[in-house]
Protein backbone atom coordinates (compact mmCIF):
# COMPACT_ATOMS: atom_id res chain seq x y z
CA UNK A 1 0.00 0.00 0.00
CA UNK A 2 0.89 3.64 -0.41
CA UNK A 3 0.05 6.35 2.08
CA UNK A 4 -0.31 9.95 0.88
CA UNK A 5 -0.28 13.07 3.03
CA UNK A 6 -1.00 16.50 1.56
CA UNK A 7 0.05 19.83 3.01
CA UNK A 8 0.33 23.46 1.96
CA UNK A 9 -3.30 24.45 1.62
CA UNK A 10 -4.65 27.68 3.01
CA UNK A 11 -6.44 30.92 2.27
CA UNK A 12 -5.13 33.39 -0.28
CA UNK A 13 -6.37 36.39 -2.20
CA UNK A 14 -7.09 36.20 -5.89
CA UNK A 15 -3.91 36.49 -7.90
CA UNK A 16 -1.84 34.89 -5.15
CA UNK A 17 0.11 31.65 -5.07
CA UNK A 18 0.29 28.46 -3.05
CA UNK A 19 2.39 25.30 -3.25
CA UNK A 20 0.86 22.01 -2.26
CA UNK A 21 2.98 19.02 -1.27
CA UNK A 22 2.14 15.32 -1.26
CA UNK A 23 4.40 13.02 0.71
CA UNK A 24 4.17 9.35 -0.27
CA UNK A 25 5.17 6.51 2.05
CA UNK A 26 4.81 2.78 2.17
CA UNK A 27 5.45 1.18 -1.22
CA UNK A 28 6.16 4.59 -2.73
CA UNK A 29 8.85 3.19 -5.05
CA UNK A 30 6.17 1.21 -6.88
CA UNK A 31 4.06 4.23 -7.78
CA UNK A 32 3.72 4.73 -11.53
CA UNK A 33 1.38 7.72 -11.71
CA UNK A 34 0.62 10.57 -9.35
CA UNK A 35 -2.00 13.23 -9.68
CA UNK A 36 -3.72 16.14 -8.06
CA UNK A 37 -7.51 16.27 -8.04
CA UNK A 38 -9.83 18.83 -6.54
CA UNK A 39 -13.41 18.90 -5.41
CA UNK A 40 -15.49 21.98 -4.77
CA UNK A 41 -18.70 21.80 -2.71
CA UNK A 42 -21.51 20.30 -4.75
CA UNK A 43 -19.24 19.40 -7.64
CA UNK A 44 -17.57 16.26 -8.93
CA UNK A 45 -13.94 15.55 -8.13
CA UNK A 46 -11.88 16.61 -11.13
CA UNK A 47 -8.31 16.02 -12.21
CA UNK A 48 -6.01 19.04 -12.09
CA UNK A 49 -2.61 17.69 -13.08
CA UNK A 50 -0.90 14.33 -13.31
CA UNK A 51 2.31 12.68 -14.39
CA UNK A 52 3.61 9.23 -15.30
CA UNK A 53 6.83 8.25 -13.53
CA UNK A 54 8.30 6.72 -16.68
CA UNK A 55 8.13 10.04 -18.47
CA UNK A 56 6.42 11.14 -21.65
CA UNK A 57 2.89 11.32 -20.29
CA UNK A 58 1.41 14.26 -18.42
CA UNK A 59 -2.02 15.75 -17.88
CA UNK A 60 -3.13 19.29 -17.10
CA UNK A 61 -6.73 20.50 -16.94
CA UNK A 62 -7.54 23.30 -19.37
CA UNK A 63 -8.73 25.45 -16.49
CA UNK A 64 -5.28 25.51 -14.87
CA UNK A 65 -2.90 25.42 -17.86
CA UNK A 66 -0.36 28.18 -17.63
CA UNK A 67 -1.10 28.72 -13.93
CA UNK A 68 -0.50 25.39 -12.15
CA UNK A 69 2.63 23.25 -12.40
CA UNK A 70 3.01 19.63 -11.33
CA UNK A 71 6.44 18.43 -10.26
CA UNK A 72 7.99 15.54 -8.37
CA UNK A 73 11.06 14.91 -6.26
CA UNK A 74 11.40 11.16 -6.62
CA UNK A 75 14.25 11.00 -4.12
CA UNK A 76 11.88 12.42 -1.50
CA UNK A 77 8.80 10.54 -2.77
CA UNK A 78 7.05 13.90 -2.89
CA UNK A 79 4.82 15.51 -5.50
CA UNK A 80 4.10 19.21 -5.68
CA UNK A 81 1.46 21.44 -7.20
CA UNK A 82 2.63 25.01 -7.71
CA UNK A 83 -0.43 27.21 -8.09
CA UNK A 84 -0.09 30.76 -9.39
CA UNK A 85 -2.60 33.45 -10.40
CA UNK A 86 -5.20 31.80 -8.22
CA UNK A 87 -8.85 32.53 -8.88
CA UNK A 88 -11.90 32.20 -6.62
CA UNK A 89 -13.04 29.29 -8.79
CA UNK A 90 -9.92 27.39 -7.72
CA UNK A 91 -11.41 27.12 -4.23
CA UNK A 92 -11.72 23.42 -3.42
CA UNK A 93 -10.33 20.56 -1.41
CA UNK A 94 -7.25 19.30 -3.22
CA UNK A 95 -6.41 15.61 -3.14
CA UNK A 96 -3.23 13.77 -4.02
CA UNK A 97 -3.68 10.43 -5.77
CA UNK A 98 -1.37 7.61 -6.80
CA UNK A 99 -1.42 4.19 -8.40
CA UNK A 100 0.98 1.33 -9.08
CA UNK A 101 -0.16 0.26 -12.54
CA UNK A 102 1.69 0.96 -15.77
CA UNK A 103 -1.57 1.43 -17.69
CA UNK A 104 -2.31 4.60 -15.69
CA UNK A 105 -0.38 6.65 -18.27
CA UNK A 106 -3.25 6.13 -20.72
CA UNK A 107 -5.85 7.73 -18.43
CA UNK A 108 -3.99 10.19 -16.27
CA UNK A 109 -6.97 12.48 -15.81
CA UNK A 110 -9.44 9.77 -14.84
CA UNK A 111 -10.38 9.34 -11.20
CA UNK A 112 -10.78 5.57 -11.48
CA UNK A 113 -7.15 5.23 -12.59
CA UNK A 114 -6.01 5.83 -9.00
CA UNK A 115 -6.46 3.67 -5.95
CA UNK A 116 -4.47 5.54 -3.31
CA UNK A 117 -5.73 8.89 -2.02
CA UNK A 118 -4.69 11.44 0.53
CA UNK A 119 -7.04 13.07 3.02
CA UNK A 120 -7.15 16.37 1.15
CA UNK A 121 -6.07 19.92 1.88
CA UNK A 122 -8.34 22.95 1.63
CA UNK A 123 -7.54 25.84 -0.71
CA UNK A 124 -9.66 28.96 -0.43
CA UNK A 125 -9.26 31.89 -2.81
CA UNK A 126 -11.14 35.11 -2.10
Amino acid sequence: DVQLVESGGGSVQAGGSLRLSCQASGYASGVTCMAWFRQAPGKEREAVAASYSGGGFTYSADSVKGRFTFSQDKAKNTAYLEMNSLKPEDTATYYCAAVSDWSCRLNLGTRSSYNFWGQGTQVTVS
